[in-house]
């Protein structure tokens, strides 16, 4: 039976704040979450766009200053589930906007900073509440929309990143380059308090779909819990394989004669192409994409070997590569999201960015660890394997999962 209760203010992961569904995409909400996590990502990769000034500047060595978006990663990893447990009973556009606030407050301060403490102390309170944002977006970005535009949904939000990879280092470098290192984070941190402010507005303005009015949510039923940390770890593995050659990425792409600045942007452009993608038929069988872009990933990773053949063959295989990578985030999200439903939400939500994160760190050390013992050209072929395994494994919860709705069904009918 459909609840009656009055509309109420939103938990950061819990309950939905309004009870009316949604008749068309909430695109200016979408939109203004797309732009936030714009400004995250640019900042947990910008000390990459300055870092020889700012070694020089705050008189640090390269590797200790590198420890600038290592420790982000690990901080999001470490920070997520206890941060959102602990906001759990707030609002979600408040405590999105006011994440995003804290970010852009420690960027102006990692701007201003006289010593490499102060800019590293910055660096892990945006980081912490970089993961509290993304546990907290992921969950409200599919609570706007029907479930059968939770892909759709995922890749407008996600779209962002994507657009700060490409973006973010060489403007950032550019700004550095004109004015110094110190100037690219004054002006993050400055379009993060804007965009803080219009998040707040319009995601309080953005009305919540309730369980029985996305469309096929069961409420009657319990969804399974664990497919979730399995379809996580499975999405983790999958950038591991990717960051185990990607960690190299200009020795990868070395043996081309094609220029690795003009690859790269190739590699990025497609990216965007695959988040699109997504966006178009992610939300068909999420669970059937995510088996194809882990064989396509494995497919990518089997042919890095074959650069420097030829023009062309070096221009599809990096084409390939950045197409699957561009798609495997909001596919995997939107598969993590639908298979969790809104029993699991929370959990899945803060689950994505801890796999994610923990997928990038094992696959640079992967990678370092095997360019140290047996050579860089060893690398992508070794990358293989974990590709592989995570395909077998979102086709084996498939499996199980459609077999459990079947008992189910046959179960409601008797």
């Amino acid at each position: 039976m459909k609840s009656t209760r009055s509309a109420r203010p939103s938990p950061a992961l819990g309950p939905p704040r309004a009870t009316t569904p949604l008749s068309r995409t909430p695109r200016t909400a979408l939109v203004t979450m797309s732009a936030t996590v714009f400004i995250v990502v640019s900042a947990e990769m910008m000390p990459t766009a300055v870092l020889p000034m700012l070694t020089a500047d705050l008189g640090v060595e390269l590797a200790t200053a590198g420890l600038l978006v290592s420790a982000w990663a690990a901080t999001v990893v470490v920070s997520s589930f206890p941060l959102t447990r602990l906001m759990a009973r707030l609002d979600r556009p408040a405590v999105i906007a006011g994440a995003l606030a804290v970010v852009a407050l420690a960027t102006l301060v990692t701007a201003s900073a006289p010593t490499y403490a102060v800019a590293m102390g910055s660096r892990l309170v945006a980081a912490a509440a970089t993961g509290l944002l993304w546990a907290t977006i992921n969950v409200h970005a599919v609570s706007i929309v029907r479930e059968g535009s939770m892909a759709r949904a995922t890749a407008v939000v996600l779209f962002g990143g994507t657009i700060a990879t490409v973006v973010s280092i060489p403007v950032g470098n550019a700004l550095a380059d004109l004015a110094g290192w110190r100037i690219p984070f004054v002006v993050l941190g400055v379009m993060a308090l804007l965009v803080a402010a219009v998040a707040l507005v319009v995601l309080r303005a953005t009305p919540v779909v309730t369980e029985d009015g996305a469309g096929t949510v069961e409420t009657d039923v319990r969804r399974p819990l664990w497919p979730v940390p399995v379809i996580g770890a499975l999405g983790g593995l999958l950038l591991a394989a990717h960051f185990m050659p990607f960690t190299f990425v200009a020795e990868i792409l070395a043996p081309s004669a094609l220029p690795a600045p003009l690859l790269l942007v190739a590699f990025g452009a497609v990216g965007v192409a695959g988040v699109a993608a997504v966006a178009a038929v992610g939300d068909r069988s999420p669970g059937r994409l995510a088996v194809l872009l882990a064989a396509m990933m494995a497919a990518s990773l089997a042919l890095l070997p074959a650069l420097g053949s030829s023009l062309l063959r070096d221009l599809m295989i990096v084409l390939l590569w950045g197409l699957v990578v561009g798609a495997v985030g909001p596919s995997v999200q939107t598969y993590l999201m639908r298979t969790a439903g809104p029993e699991h939400r929370r959990l899945a939500g803060t689950t994505m960015p801890v796999a994610m994160n923990l997928g990038i760190a094992v696959g640079a050390a992967a990678g370092s660890g095997a360019v140290d013992r047996w050579g860089l050209d060893r690398v992508p072929v070794l990358a293989v394997a974990p590709a592989v395994l995570a395909a077998a494994g979102f086709l084996a919860v498939g499996r199980i999962l459609r077999a459990h709705r079947a008992v189910r069904a046959k179960a409601s009918a008797q």
